[in-house]
């Protein structure tokens, strides 16, 4: 799977994702029209990333999101009645999109070297399309309230365990060695916060996303299976 065919699959536009929040929050979103609710929460959505990836989101004012944006503060209020609220409006549909994503990614895939390969590509893709978000959330974990970051701490915990559970199959299966499965999730995961967090090391050595991926791949994949054995990943084999 390449991230050209990632992206075809998962649909991850701006205007998808504002779709979702819509739908989510139909409840306590006063306007209505669809058309005019998802292209203004395109606006909200990316102004409330750019200004808090530039200054935090507790530094960021009303006033910031509405000069940033273009809508004025009584527009603003017509989606979100509070900072917390839009806080979870965000933080929210990001978890579920990228959770959903993840599980789909790999669910069908019963191979645990082609499912843990699966798993590390589709993560590094969905940073790479949700970037700023991923960026966000990471970045402002330690700001927020005690409720979203018990949230943050159980997703980024999720996703440890995903990788985990994955090699404990391979295990069982014997095609993975005995290497400690919790501390080697949380060693791939590492390396995949690396690529979103530090996107100027690797713009600076032009590094495709694709190449990326693979090379995590290559690497996890050398640390998890037994020394002399050869996987095959997506048809091309792997020592």
């Amino acid at each position: 799977m390449t991230y050209a065919q990632f992206s075809r699959r998962a649909r991850l536009s701006r205007r998808d994702l504002c779709r979702r929040i819509l739908e989510g929050h139909r409840d306590s979103i006063k306007t209505k029209k669809e058309p005019t609710a998802v292209k203004n929460l395109e606006l909200i959505f990316d102004a409330t990333l750019k200004v808090a990836n530039a200054k935090g989101f507790q530094a960021m004012t009303m006033r910031d999101l509405s000069q940033a944006s273009g809508l004025s503060m009584g527009a603003l209020y017509a989606y979100f009645s509070s900072k917390e609220e839009l806080l979870e409006m965000v933080q929210s549909t990001g978890r579920e999109v990228t959770g959903r994503l993840l599980r789909e990614g790999f669910e069908e895939v019963r191979d645990p070297v082609e499912r843990l390969a699966t798993a590390i590509r589709t993560h590094v893709f969905l940073s790479e399309a949700m970037q700023p978000w991923f960026f966000f959330s990471y970045m402002e974990a330690r700001h927020l309230g005690k409720r979203q970051k018990e949230l943050a701490k159980q997703s980024e915990l999720a996703t440890e365990k995903m990788f985990a559970d994955v090699i404990r199959a391979g295990q069982t299966q014997g095609v993975f060695n005995g290497h400690d499965p919790d501390l080697t999730a949380a060693l791939i995961k590492a390396m995949l916060q690396d690529w979103y967090l530090k996107r100027w090391k690797y713009a600076a050595r032009r590094l495709a996303v694709d190449a990326y991926a693979e090379m995590v791949v290559k690497m996890v994949m050398a640390f998890c299976l037994p020394v002399g054995a050869v996987a095959t990943v997506s048809g091309e084999k792997k020592r």
